[in-house]
């Protein structure tokens, strides 16, 4: 038994969750009697912390991320916006990492979501990953949108467009290159974060017209 009073009934039960999918992968099932199991408590007791599977994977998974996304500058307001967002976004890029371990990322991924039937649960798994990405990219544009151009009713739709770059970046670092890809990679970077956080691409003096990515549907 897990005697430690520090250790909460919902944080055992998070890192039991957390076992079983280092253990798995990220589409095992989380069923709540393993989960009860492996944590020592009673499903009941689960169910009271997460009433639902995916309430639990979502939170398993933000957990993960926090493991291991080191600890950003987003705050610090004595580094330029556009650097500190820049920063976010390629820690983000970093876990997927380069060359054979991006490859392997992406392979991984496709025969996950892509080359296996989409089941319900299976659909349920990614949706979830992509909603705690959409929260952190909105979390970090919340925080810088007082210090520039970019309003709060665009921040979700910001925040989509930086997911995208982020997906398309990752498969780049997947693909062959001619020459070093870093260069390119930061360059993209910079421009997806002066669009998001600038008011240049509108004209001078406007503020963008309820988001930077409207631009994008022009």
């Amino acid at each position: 038994m897990n005697d430690n009073p520090v250790v909460t009934t919902r944080e055992r039960i998070l890192r039991s969750a957390a076992a079983i999918i280092a253990e798995e992968g990220v589409t095992a099932r989380l069923s709540v009697r393993a989960v009860a199991a492996r944590a020592e408590v009673s499903t009941g007791s689960l169910r009271h912390h997460f009433p639902t599977q995916q309430g639990l994977r979502d939170e398993v998974l933000r957990r993960v991320y926090d493991w291991l996304l080191p600890e950003n500058n987003i705050r610090d307001t004595s580094v330029p916006a556009r650097d500190r967002l820049v920063e976010c976004l390629r820690q983000v890029l970093a876990m997927g990492g380069t060359g054979p371990q991006a490859r392997e990322a992406m392979t991984l991924l496709a025969n996950t979501f892509i080359s296996a039937e989409q089941t319900g649960p299976t659909r349920e798994i990614y949706l979830g990953i992509q909603r705690d990405a959409q929260s952190r990219m909105e979390e970090w544009l919340r925080v810088l949108a007082g210090e520039t151009a970019l309003p709060e009713d665009g921040i979700p739709r910001c925040a989509r467009f930086l997911g995208t770059v982020l997906n398309g970046l990752s498969l780049e670092r997947a693909l062959p290159a001619e020459d070093s890809f870093a260069q390119t990679e930061t360059e993209t970077l910079y421009a997806a974060a002066d669009a998001v956080l600038t008011s240049k691409l509108y004209g001078r003096g406007q503020r963008a017209p309820g988001a930077c990515c409207d631009l994008l549907q022009r």
